[in-house]
């Protein structure tokens, strides 16, 4: 049995990524060669923003902060768009010409001169059981968040609050998914509609009937009379939000990614440009390990890259397929290493990550930032989701 967890957008970890995110968003809409890192704190009726950039881009931290917020839907007195403080901690980094570079006018001599600024290693996971190739329990899990958060902001459960954890146990028999162990669905309550104890029961059932069931409608593996599902209320976490526990840019690393299925880095990925390889480097990877799956040269793929400062390309490309590799892994790591380019400016190019934030309406890296920054089905085709190289790697 393995199961994964994800959370909602209202849970602090997440609004503070949502915050990190919407900031490298706006950077990157007024100037495309901006560079930033922003991190985010939150607590009770406290925002703090620590960030560095480089860009001709003038922006209002706080008021995107308390864009965000009211967004997500905080309108309690202890947490609320309105009347939290926000503290900010900024440094604008000297300008320097370095930055002025457009990888889609580069040659490929000229992207071997630009070296990554980090040592890190990526990984990225694909396996056929879901239609995303994603793995089962974390794609169950998203699902669920999701649902629980459009009951709340569709008025169909008007009680929940923002703030929402979900789990989903799946068991698995040689590798492959055979039935729903358990379900979890923690939901927090409005405070100005708390219901008493009498009434848990009643709620249990909207929650199981509106978004358990509802999710699992069109699944081909449901619960079954054995299934564990729990429904929790629990008074310590009636209010939740940033008024009964705090968050963190970059905390939910395995919820932005395979659920702990496969490994992953830990460098965050929200609230980091587009030249910060330990983040655009794990879409990289995604791009690469899901062509593969997609071509049918392996049930499961694991890919590993390897960074070095001050290298353009990677040190190390490695493949796990963990048996179900039609071909050696070795050999599937040279087919990836022959038709991915894992150059940074080589992943800016192909997925035009510069511009995204402008073309896309609302933005783009906010929008990754809960939910799962890979296999995601309510954004359209993300860029590293794209099958293009399918036929390639068939041939």
């Amino acid at each position: 049995m393995f199961s994964s967890e994800s959370v909602t957008e209202g849970h602090p970890d997440k609004l503070c990524d949502q915050i990190s995110d919407a900031i490298v968003d706006k950077f990157l809409q007024r100037d495309p060669y901006s560079r930033v890192v922003a991190e985010c704190a939150v607590a009770t009726a406290i925002v703090f923003i620590a960030a560095r950039f480089e860009s001709d881009a003038v922006v209002d931290f706080t008021k995107i902060a308390r864009q965000v917020i009211k967004q997500v839907g905080y309108d309690e007195p202890d947490f609320n768009a309105n009347t939290c403080s926000i503290i900010t901690s900024l440094k604008e980094l000297p300008s320097n010409g370095y930055r002025y570079w457009d990888a889609r006018q580069l040659s490929d001599e000229e992207l071997d001169l630009i070296p990554v600024k980090d040592q890190v290693t990526v990984f990225g996971f694909a396996c056929n059981q879901t239609p995303t190739l994603m793995p089962l329990p974390i794609w169950l899990a998203h699902n669920l968040a999701r649902r629980l958060t459009a009951v709340r902001q569709e008025k169909i459960l008007p009680y929940i609050a923002p703030d929402g954890k979900t789990q989903v146990g799946v068991e698995y028999n040689d590798r492959k998914p055979c039935r729903i162990h358990s379900i979890s669905v923690l939901a927090s309550q409005n405070q100005l509609s708390n219901k008493n104890a009498s009434q848990q029961a009643l709620l249990q059932q909207e929650i199981k009937e509106n978004i358990i069931d509802y999710v699992f409608k069109d699944e081909e593996i449901k619960p079954d009379d054995n299934t564990r599902i729990f429904i929790d209320f629990d008074q310590p976490f009636a209010i939740g939000g940033p008024s009964v526990h705090s968050g963190l840019t970059g905390r939910k690393n395995a919820i932005d990614t395979y659920g702990e299925y496969s490994r992953h880095s830990g460098a965050a990925l929200s609230g980091k440009d587009p030249t910060r390889i330990d983040r655009v480097g794990a879409y990289a990877a995604r791009y690469a390990a899901k062509n593969i799956v997609a071509a049918q040269i392996a049930s499961e793929c694991e890919v590993q890259v390897t960074y070095s400062m001050g290298l353009a390309r990677p040190v190390s490309i490695q493949v796990e397929t963990f048996g179900t590799g039609k071909i050696p892994d070795t050999d599937i790591a040279g087919i990836i290493e022959e038709h991915f380019d894992f150059r940074l400016g080589g992943i800016i190019r192909k997925f035009n990550l510069r511009a995204l934030p402008s073309i896309v309406d609302g933005g783009f890296y906010r929008k990754l930032a809960a939910y799962g920054h890979v296999g995601r089905s309510d954004l359209g085709i993300l860029p590293w989701e794209e099958l293009d190289l399918v036929s390639v790697l068939k041939r």
